[in-house]
């Protein structure tokens, strides 16, 4: 029978009265709404549920499982394999608290002569016959299956996953269509970078701008050569710089945002490249250059330790997360592990081995990353020594990884940058353009709040800003006068970021209402050297 147009609710004509007014009654109840829940079936003529699934739910909930089964089979709407899914859901629950008794010999019967008849995975029936016999597989496996002492409410949310919704509504349907409608305009707002709960119910959301840091708040002159490196601490208290004047600089940065200078690290013998935050922002790694690597002490600037005497020099380094070990590439093909007394714990070498441009650690642990042969990129899951390898077709310049370790991104230099997930669904990746990549490394981050953003440095001077997800340019940043190796977005403050350049400054962006004035600061601050 078609639907009149009464049936219909909305502008579009694509709401269902009936289901619109269940949905409401439903959200009614769970916020505690009973009088005006039940008021509004009786004026709208609408149910929420028939009584069969009101005795149902109820049965369940007091633990009366033959009843509730006698309920199940006069849903006619349900499908025979949804009613043994069912019927195997409620039974598993009624074996388990038959355990919890320990009553094994009425658990025994259930699972042999019950369950066992609805051709289920078998896989499932021996799980829980292990439960019978170890006390230590019931409780291992019962608070997998379980989940907590509320288990018979649990049960009737993984029944609603299995019944058909227009017979029993999922819980919190209303809310979750509310939250999805909420989440697609913060997703599709390409400027917004701030907390998703400022998005209202009473107006469209949209933002401008203003949110994406586009001002240079400040200038920092402290470095006498080109600018390579610049990178904000993991909690975003600090700044470190790396520099083709052979030195780096960690920088505090304030509650407001301002940076000032705390430290210059000296010892380099060649140009610094690259700089690595412990996890906990305790150390700090420096290296560069086919140089050695350093670790630095953050709070007193002095360097504990130097890796790599007598060997050809280090491409790249990066931290476990327990801030205890370190990860290297060796300029001579090959990747060695120390810990922090510089004592090598492991290594791959030999002729086969790829040289390593660059790498990384996934921040728990589970993944080395590494940029192999110039268009490799290699994902080592170090517990299950498996390997996978993503082709580029260009020239990989750089990578970087999402704080989650999900994501990654590379800078090609055919003027590309690419997202690649790290395990693997995507076979193709997701392609920010614009910026000015050929001949040198660039290097972008993920940014802004939630990471909704991709940053990068450019050779024509500008910093070049997209949304992550539509890879749509929001922003083009003017104000070095010379190439921009590197960019970091501050983790703790969405609205602060960093650049790198080879006009030997940093510049740090903000947005317009941050601080109006424009900083520099000279330098002045004491330094321990590090031999």
């Amino acid at each position: 029978m078609e639907m009149s147009s009464s049936d219909k609710v909305g502008t579009k004509d694509l709401i269902r009265r009936c289901e619109f007014v269940r949905v409401i009654i439903q959200s009614l109840y769970s916020l505690g709404y009973w009088k005006s829940a039940s008021l509004l079936e009786e004026e709208s003529r609408i149910m929420l549920q028939s009584p069969e699934i009101s005795l149902f739910q109820s049965q369940i909930l007091e633990g009366k499982w033959d009843e509730s089964i006698a309920t199940l089979d006069c849903i006619r709407e349900l499908s025979p394999e949804a009613r043994n899914s069912a019927v195997f859901l409620i039974l598993q629950q009624k074996f388990w608290e038959y355990l919890d008794r320990n009553d094994t010999s009425e658990a025994l019967v259930i699972l042999r002569g019950r369950m066992s008849q609805l051709g289920v995975d078998k896989g499932k029936l021996h799980m829980l016959a292990c439960c019978l016999i170890s006390r230590s597989k019931r409780e291992e496996i019962g608070r997998k299956l379980k989940g907590g002492d509320d288990s018979r409410r649990k049960l009737l949310n993984e029944l609603r996953l299995i019944i058909p919704p227009s017979i029993m509504i999922p819980e919190g349907r209303l809310e979750h269509l509310v939250e999805l409608a909420l989440l697609l305009q913060h997703e599709r707002c390409i400027y917004h970078n701030s907390p998703k709960d400022s998005i209202s119910l009473y107006s469209d959301h949209h933002c401008g701008p203003d949110q994406i840091p586009t001002q240079t708040l400040q200038i920092l002159h402290q470095h006498e050569h080109e600018v390579w490196y610049v990178q904000f601490s993991n909690k975003g208290d600090y700044l470190a710089s790396s520099s083709r004047d052979y030195n780096a600089v960690i920088w505090t940065v304030a509650d407001d945002g301002d940076i000032s200078l705390k430290h210059i690290l000296r010892g380099h013998e060649k140009p610094v490249s690259f700089v690595a935050w412990s996890p906990d922002d305790k150390l700090l790694l420096t290296c560069g250059n086919g140089g050695l690597v350093k670790v630095w002490d953050v709070q007193t600037g002095n360097c504990k330790v130097t890796i790599g005497k007598g060997s050809s020099g280090f491409s790249s380094c990066a931290w476990f997360p327990d801030s205890q070990r370190i990860v290297c590439g060796l300029c001579d093909n090959g990747i060695c592990i120390y810990d922090l007394e510089g004592v090598e714990r492991d290594t791959w070498r030999g002729e086969r081995m790829p040289k390593i441009s660059d790498l990384s650690v996934t921040p728990d642990g589970m993944n080395l990353i590494s940029i192999c042969d110039e268009k490799d990129i290699r994902i080592y899951a170090l517990e299950a020594k498996t390997e996978r390898v993503i082709s580029e077709n260009q020239s990989i310049m750089s990578l970087f990884v999402s704080k989650d370790g999900q994501y990654l991104l590379v800078n090609l230099n055919n003027q590309e940058i690419h997202m690649w997930d790290v395990c693997g669904t995507w076979r193709v990746p997701l392609k920010y353009m614009g910026h000015k990549q050929g001949r040198y490394v660039i290097r972008s981050c993920f940014g802004g709040f939630d990471n909704a953003f991709v940053a990068s440095g450019s050779e024509d001077a500008q910093v070049y800003i997209w949304h992550r997800q539509s890879c749509k340019l929001v922003a083009q940043l003017s104000g070095h006068s010379s190439m921009v190796n590197c960019v970091s977005w501050n983790p703790a403050n969405p609205e602060l970021m960093a650049s790198a350049s080879d006009d030997c400054t940093i510049r740090i962006w903000g947005v317009q209402q941050a601080r109006p004035s424009l900083k520099n600061h000279p330098a002045h601050a004491s330094y321990d050297t590090c031999v």
